[in-house]
């Protein structure tokens, strides 16, 4: 069961390997959908608002981790 589990884990950090990056996309994500759904935001504008959000988040995920790695820890 250890084995599976190890896997698993190892499987899941392919896809989700900054926590806190994957939150603040699907923080943005559901935000702008809300805003799309319910506000009335153009289509258009809400996918403008996912694109530059994700290249902020991302931006800000790489400068943390170039911080990290300078102070001589990991990115985690």
């Amino acid at each position: 069961m250890t084995a599976i589990k190890a896997v698993l884990s190892e499987l899941l950090g392919l896809f989700i390997d900054d926590g806190a990056l994957a939150l603040a996309a699907i923080a943005l994500i559901a935000a702008v959908a809300a805003a799309v759904r319910w506000a009335g935001l153009p289509g258009l504008e809400g996918g403008l608002l996912i694109l530059f959000g994700c290249l902020l988040i991302l931006a800000e995920s790489l400068a943390r981790a170039a911080r990290a790695k300078r102070r001589g820890g990991g990115a985690n």
